[in-house]
């Protein structure tokens, strides 16, 4: 089996939304300090971190996507939202700041030469983060879904799915049809996903497991690709 990292680093300086809070990673504890306080050879060190909830490579919940005051929270989401069959598409092709159409998905369906069925989580390849990682541009410089793009992927029955880029929504747009998509059918995206370039055409099972976070609006998520040898 191989396992593909589909998850970006968390560093402090590391791109995200604008408007969210920035990550910030620092030294909580050292080796010298914490060695004074025991009598033998251990010791330990630890850092400290503050994140957004929907900072670095996350799910959301539906909590973020809906003001309902009975819209889930991402630790009240059932863990099936988060594995599963996968398939990945390429749309790197669609051109920066334009929708990603119903059309485009259909043709990058042809050329991956797989299916997308009901309950699949499915990614989606725009070459965002290839492109334009840790750089200011990787905020500004990618495709989103639009109105017909979103109905397709709910139209498909998909459970889940992912982009590579900091939302699945053009960055120009003012009314962000999928996240409201996303609102009305119940359905939940990764965003900042990295690596995806390797899973175009591919079946595969998908894992991303969110933090636990009590109340939270989205999950920071280790996510991977799990491929069988014969894949």
């Amino acid at each position: 089996m191989e396992i593909v990292d589909l998850s970006q680093d968390i560093y402090q300086g590391m791109m995200v939304y604008p408007g969210h809070l920035k990550t910030v990673v620092f030294d909580h504890a050292t080796h010298e300090e914490t060695a004074l306080r025991f009598d033998s050879e251990f010791s330990f060190q630890t850092k400290g971190l503050m994140i957004n909830d929907n900072g670095p490579t996350h799910v959301d919940s539906f909590s973020h996507l809906d003001p309902a005051p009975d819209a889930l929270t991402i630790d009240q989401m059932s863990l099936d939202l988060f594995y599963g069959t996968a398939v990945c598409i390429d749309v790197s092709d669609v051109p920066a700041q334009t929708d990603i159409t119903a059309e485009h998905l259909e043709a990058a369906e042809r050329a991956a030469g797989v299916t997308v069925e009901s309950g699949d989580i499915l990614l989606l390849h725009t070459g965002t983060f290839g492109r334009y990682g840790s750089t200011p541009r990787y905020l500004t410089d990618f495709p989103g879904l639009g109105e017909s793009g979103s109905k397709w992927i709910a139209g498909r029955g998909v459970k889940t799915f992912g982009v590579d880029s900091p939302t699945p929504d053009n960055p120009v747009s003012r009314i962000y049809p999928c996240h409201l998509m996303c609102r009305e059918h119940g359905i939940t995206h990764y965003e900042n996903l990295a690596n995806l370039d390797r899973l175009i055409g591919r079946r595969f099972t998908f894992a991303g497991f969110p933090l636990k976070l009590i109340g939270g609006h989205g999950g920071p998520t280790r996510a991977v690709a799990l491929l069988d040898s014969e894949n």
